[in-house]
């Protein structure tokens, strides 16, 4: 007599394999992907790259660790995908670099970066990049992507020069050194500043970055 069949699962459905996704969780998406963006956001916020894993966002996510690998792959991936999510409600909307006029850049890209670390909804997701930049640079390079991708690319597009690469990061470091000394290490007066007046008082030096004569030393 041939040995009775191991019994079905309760359900009556085939088993799952160890490792992988619900099927109902799948079906979920978009609303499964966005908790556990939702969740990844503030795990970063919290506890910075290094010490943020997969299984602890799938947990704050009530989710099974497999999933968030099913749909997003390496913590890298997950790592960028809840930088952009969380920077998207500041930059979406924002005016391609062609729009700015050449003697309102310097102004228009001051006010654009103010206004992705002003912005609560963005600040808290990026403050956790920035530091955890410091320190690896994994997150260093997600950093970069994002500066160059999300706040460059809108300035290098509508500056017609040779060096329009070299000017935009000068000007972005202008920017990220202020975001350092203001969110991150809190020196005041810089950090209890009225915004406007900061973006009034850089935005000039940010124009000379971008447009101004003098970026290369005499010979």
């Amino acid at each position: 007599m041939s040995p009775a069949a191991p019994a079905a699962p309760a359900g009556g459905g085939p088993r799952r394999g160890r490792g992988r996704p619900r099927r109902a969780d799948v079906a979920e998406l978009p609303a499964t992907r966005d908790r556990i963006l939702a969740a990844a956001r503030e795990v970063f916020a919290e506890r910075g790259y290094d010490k943020t894993s997969i299984r602890e966002i799938a947990r704050l996510a009530d989710v099974n660790p497999a999933l968030v690998h099913h749909y997003y792959g390496t913590k890298e991936r997950i790592f960028a995908a809840a930088v952009a999510a969380a920077a998207a409600p500041a930059t979406a909307g924002l005016p391609v670099a062609q729009q700015f006029p050449p003697e309102e850049t310097g102004l228009a890209f001051t006010r654009l970066f103010f206004g992705v670390w002003e912005n609560p909804a963005t600040r808290g997701p990026l403050l956790a990049l920035v530091r955890s930049a410091v320190n690896n640079e994994t997150a260093a390079g997600i950093f970069r992507g994002f500066v160059t991708s999300q706040l460059l690319s809108r300035v290098t597009g509508g500056l017609d020069l040779p060096d329009a690469e070299l000017r935009a990061e000068l000007a972005a470091a202008q920017l990220v050194g202020t975001v350092m000394l203001r969110y991150v290490m809190r020196f005041e007066p810089l950090a209890g500043a009225d915004a406007e007046e900061l973006i009034r008082r850089l935005a000039p030096v940010v124009q000379h970055h971008l447009t101004g004569h003098g970026l290369h030393p005499p010979h």
